[in-house]
């Protein structure tokens, strides 16, 4: 091999020098640019396609696997507070091909916007989930199985009751809105408190071992993401303690569980045993609200059913699918 030549070599050395220096300019204006290059590779790894929409008065971020054949199911997945659409590729990959998935960042959260002074509650945001429902390339005026986990399963199971000739089959997954029983995580958030706030790397350790079961499931989070994170969610600790007094102390928190009980759609209910955000009685009370709802109760995992056993997850919505449609359109409620 041909050794370069000094000014060569010189020449080579200063442009690794300006793309270093280019790097470490484009982290310190921007240090969120680590997580999102992250969350674009597992993106490009599950083979989805990125894409933005503008929903009334809110942008949106979502993205998009194809199914195999072009009359498949569409699967909206709503994620849960604090999270993101990233948090269902586990889940997605499980059922890549089937499918059609359609996985957005709520308004207020991930990549979508959020805007000072709106309301994130479950009334608000299933009234938005309806509006991007509505949207061409969304659902392509057919309608869809909607997947909600925890705050999300709350959303749609307002979006369901409400709104049932956009949704033709509605999954929960350790959904939040009904009574459980009392839990350290329940009597933190009616003491005002924030349990899932992240404000240093203990509070971070303990946000991850109340949410995952399992440490062995939970998401690597290699430096300087982690330190990254943490200052993302430092600096997002006013909204996210306004969202939780609206869903989990303001009059609206029991609001899904109340609405199920207009939820005709085939339904499916599914939690973890050892979930220690919403108790696993949470189930039963929506099976009662919910009689012809299918329920799965899955052993050795926590709150993110999605992320720890994303397969037995996966397989219990393709069951629900493959069950049938309903026989003719339903009535929208106003």
């Amino acid at each position: 091999m041909a050794l370069l030549s000094p000014r060569k070599a010189r020449i080579a050395n200063w442009i690794a020098a300006a793309i270093l220096i280019a790097m470490a300019l484009a982290l310190w204006s921007d240090p969120g640019l680590v997580i999102r290059g992250e969350f674009a590779k597992q993106r490009l790894l599950l083979g989805a396609s990125s894409h933005r929409t503008v929903v009334d008065d809110h942008r949106w971020t979502w993205v998009e696997l194809e199914a195999d054949k072009p009359d498949a199911a569409t699967i909206v997945m709503l994620h849960g507070y604090t999270g993101s659409k990233e948090g269902w590729y586990r889940m997605a990959r499980a059922l890549r091909g089937r499918y059609r998935i359609v996985i957005p960042d709520l308004p207020g959260w991930g990549q979508s916007e959020r805007r000072d002074g709106a309301d994130y509650g479950f009334v608000a945001q299933s009234a938005r989930v309806a509006a991007f429902l509505r949207k061409p390339e969304v659902a392509g005026g057919r309608p869809v199985v909607l997947v909600g986990h925890s705050m999300g399963g709350g959303i749609a199971a307002l979006a369901a009751a409400r709104y049932p000739n956009l949704v033709a089959r509605i999954a929960l997954l350790d959904a939040a809105g009904v009574r459980f029983e009392d839990n350290q995580f329940g009597k933190d958030v009616l003491d005002g408190k924030n349990p899932f706030g992240v404000s240093d790397k203990a509070s971070l350790e303990r946000y991850l071992a109340t949410v995952f079961h399992n440490p062995e499931t939970r998401p690597w989070v290699p430096w300087p993401a982690g330190d990254i994170y943490i200052a993302q969610r430092r600096r997002d600790a006013a909204f996210e303690q306004r969202v939780l007094d609206k869903i989990g102390r303001s009059e609206e928190r029991f609001l899904p569980g109340a609405e199920a009980a207009n939820i005709s759609q085939p339904a499916l209910l599914l939690w973890c045993r050892q979930d220690k955000v919403i108790d696993p009685s949470a189930m039963g009370l929506y099976a009662a609200r919910i009689p012809h709802a299918s329920q799965v109760m899955l052993e050795d995992c926590g709150h993110m059913s999605l992320m720890e056993r994303p397969g037995e997850s996966a397989a219990a919505v393709a069951m629900l699918i493959e069950r049938g449609l309903p026989a003719g359109p339903q009535q929208e409620s106003p």
